[in-house]
């Protein structure tokens, strides 16, 4: 039988993962809990730039956006040809120049939060093979336990019988 240390040793040599002391991973799977709410603890790591960057995507991503951008363009367009005939008129430049400054700014702002949602998805796979690794361990343990434990009882029926035989 296999101890908690070798299993572990024989998974970590089969499976690929980045640690740079083997032995502190294993001490951490043997002896702690390992399941970290990776949310949480990513949350509270946040600077005040990626916490506009998420809520700025947040507003650019949703239906209420779209829709209040279109209006404006709509309101934009009628009021450059109806009412205010000689601010902005047909082909709309000015216009087209505020909609390139909004595209320029909000693309970058977006790929920050889409960066930072990769970041959190990696720590959440890594939290995840960890925990996968843990219960694996565990239940081979298990295995090992249900093992001794068939046959103790296979001893003991042959006992039993040997003694009812006598």
């Amino acid at each position: 039988m296999k101890s908690k240390k070798e299993l572990v040793k024989m998974l970590l040599n089969n499976k690929q993962l980045e640690v740079e002391n083997y032995d502190e991973l294993l001490e951490m799977l043997i002896d702690e809990s390992i399941a970290v709410d990776t949310d949480k603890e990513d949350s509270s790591k946040l600077t005040f730039g990626e916490k506009l960057a998420d809520k700025i995507t947040a507003i650019a991503g949703s239906w209420t956006f779209i829709i209040s951008f279109t209006l404006f363009l709509i309101l934009w367009i009628i009021l450059n040809i109806y009412i205010l005939k000689n601010v902005d008129p047909y082909p709309f430049i000015l216009l087209n120049l505020v909609l390139s400054c909004i595209a320029s700014l909000q693309a970058p702002i977006i790929m920050m939060s889409q960066n930072r949602q990769a970041k959190k998805d990696s720590l959440r796979g890594k939290n995840d093979y960890k925990t996968d690794l843990k219960s694996e361990l565990i239940l081979e343990e298990l295995h090992d336990k249900i093992t001794t434990i068939e046959k103790n009882q296979k001893k003991i029926i042959e006992y039993l019988e040997k003694e009812k035989t006598n």
